[in-house]
């Protein structure tokens, strides 16, 4: 059975020679396509398996490239020259094969290889490395998730951000809800520039590096950067799910820690509704969570909000099958009438879950933040929330406390919080 190819190299004038060269029993040309729309609606149909895209496609990005993987069409690369300039491009933007016009014999090769399966893109051709739009690295990617009713995510967060910070490891917090962005809000940065919506740019035209990341993302302190969110909720198209990875591939390489604050929904009714694809407003948490090496469930600790808690670690169960979450009621209080014991207990056997933490109600040090633009970490440092937050956070450094290093040439710890720390 031959292989049906798309062909859409943007009216290049070696398109006869591409042509040409596809000549062959094995091979038969579905569509000639005109732009990229016309290109996506026949990958759609299913009746192809390898695309031919040329830098000159007007319209060609990594989005471009992603949806055609998804609909299961491979894209090759088409080029003037091999090692051109054009191909460089095609890499960044995460094509991995290329044929060429002045090698018209290794087109039937790359072409066989394109559709005989997916490739992992990043995958070497021909024994040379492919290039990359940013360099992986060992950094962690922490997601906080939580259910409807705002628990606290964003304060949890930023929080926990800010303590990972102050244990002296370089962190990045994401703005990531697509819902709502509070971020920059509660840290006062109320410019109407968008980090994350830079970085996806920067992505989808396969410029984004690390440096650029850091660039785009506000310095909160130190070792602390922050890259704001959506300024308006109608603009969640532009974060899409393979942009978003490649900002989180970013992120590992720029800091130690990435701390992602996640919107509320998982829910997938818009890929299940549509025969065609739709673009998917919780691709973007669905994402953040499975890149995540770990994920944390924050849920409040009243009546509705374990219940909500409860069902939201079954939602994340089908999702991602097989996570082991953290668990954090937040919000804990006395007057609720129960002992923080037994509403553990109560989750624990409702949830199954292992790995239970607690923070406690603090209004007046959240009050305090938010009303500076502050972390709580600088607004409130010895505020119960504050340390309760320091204590998970040592917790995934893997450090036993905090500790203090003493301001040179004083003999003793400084009388406000540094941020010089040592680990234990």
């Amino acid at each position: 059975m031959s292989t049906g190819i798309l062909v859409a190299v943007g009216g290049a004038d070696f398109e006869a020679t591409l042509l040409k060269a596809l000549n062959d029993p094995l091979f038969h040309v579905v569509r000639r396509c005109v732009d990229v729309p016309d290109l996506l609606a026949a990958a759609a149909l299913q009746q192809a398996k390898v695309a031919l895209v040329s830098a000159q496609l007007r319209g060609i990005d990594r989005t471009v490239v992603a949806r055609l993987r998804d609909h299961g069409v491979e894209v090759v690369g088409w080029t003037a020259e091999t090692s051109s300039a054009d191909e460089a491009a095609l890499r960044r933007l995460g094509v991995t094969l290329f044929a060429a016009a002045d090698d018209v014999i290794s087109v039937p090769e790359v072409v066989t290889v394109a559709g005989a399966g997916p490739l992992d893109v990043g995958e070497p051709q021909n024994g040379e490395p492919a290039e990359t739009p940013v360099a992986k690295n060992s950094g962690s990617v922490l997601a906080v998730w939580g259910p409807t009713g705002a628990p606290g995510r964003s304060v949890t967060a930023l929080g926990l951000g800010a303590e990972l910070a102050r244990l002296g490891a370089d962190t990045l917090v994401v703005d990531a809800d697509v819902y709502g962005g509070a971020c920059a809000p509660l840290l006062g940065l109320l410019d109407e520039s968008s980090g994350l919506l830079a970085a996806a740019r920067a992505a989808n035209s396969g410029a984004l590096t690390p440096q650029t990341l850091a660039q785009l993302a506000r310095r909160v302190s130190p070792r602390l950067r922050v890259l704001t969110g959506l300024p308006r909720a109608d603009r969640w198209t532009e974060v899409k799910p393979p942009l978003l990875r490649d900002v989180f591939d970013a992120a590992r390489a720029l800091c130690t820690f990435t701390v992602v604050d996640c919107g509320f929904a998982v829910e997938t009714d818009e890929e299940v509704s549509y025969d065609l694809a739709v673009p998917r407003r919780n691709g973007a948490t669905i994402e953040a969570l499975t890149a995540a090496d770990l994920v944390v469930v924050v849920g409040s600790a009243d009546p509705l909000g374990l219940s909500r808690l409860i069902r939201a670690v079954h939602e994340l169960s089908v999702v991602l099958p097989g996570t082991s979450p953290y668990l954090v009621v937040n919000r804990v209080r006395d007057s609720l009438g129960w002992s923080t014991d037994e509403m553990l207990e109560l989750v624990a056997r409702a949830t199954g879950a292992s790995q239970l933490r607690t923070l406690p109600e603090d209004r007046p040090a959240c009050d305090k933040a938010m009303v500076h633009g502050r972390t709580l970490t600088e607004a409130a440092p010895e505020s119960p929330l504050t340390k309760a937050l320091g204590r998970l956070a040592a917790e995934f450094v893997g450090v036993p406390d905090v500790v203090l290093v003493a301001a040179p040439g004083s003999g003793q710890a400084p009388q406000q919080p540094s941020r010089r720390f040592s680990r234990r």
